[in-house]
């Protein structure tokens, strides 16, 4: 049974992180930081959704998802093309990232499956839907998923597993 002071820290502990990732995921968005250039037709891979996959892995399934309610309102607010400003499309997957990423964090243990799922969540939640309401063609979703997905599931992974690393190590 967890004592009143243990659910303090812990409350004390998780809003932290949170405002910390959240912070992070603003700063990403609004400097070049959040886009790392990669040989692909859009020339860049996000690593936006990294912090919402270090929330959850780091403090469970809300604090992923809050972190990715922040990516998918910066994507909202910031909508580069029509298919962002959608907000079904620009915020929903982004919910999704911390669900999926805390789940499969939860039955792995590792934090490079569990980064490596999350941004798929996030790739194919994106394409999937901007499919099924008609902003591009399934072929092309296909060939995003392939060309652009796989680098930023590459480097999300990396930066996931160093930084999830880092934080453990400062946590003890």
């Amino acid at each position: 049974m967890k004592t009143e002071s243990a659910v303090k820290r812990w409350q004390a502990r998780t809003l932290t992180v949170s405002g910390l990732l959240g912070a992070f995921s603003i700063v990403l968005g609004i400097t070049p930081l959040g886009f790392i250039p990669v040989p692909t037709a859009a020339g860049h891979a996000t690593i936006m959704h990294v912090p919402a996959i270090l929330g959850a892995v780091l403090e469970g399934p809300m604090v992923g998802t809050l972190t990715g309610l922040i990516f998918g309102l910066h994507s909202f607010l910031r909508a580069g093309n029509v298919m962002f400003a959608d907000p079904l499309i620009a915020i929903g997957p982004r919910l999704l990232i911390g669900v999926v990423t805390y789940g499969v964090y939860r039955l792995t243990r590792s934090e490079a499956l569990a980064a490596a799922f999350g941004t798929f969540t996030n790739t194919a939640g994106v394409m999937g839907l901007a499919v099924l309401r008609g902003y591009i063609p399934a072929p092309v979703a296909w060939g995003i998923v392939i060309s652009h997905g796989i680098p930023e599931v590459i480097i999300a992974v990396a930066i996931t597993v160093v930084a999830y690393r880092a934080l453990r190590k400062v946590r003890r």
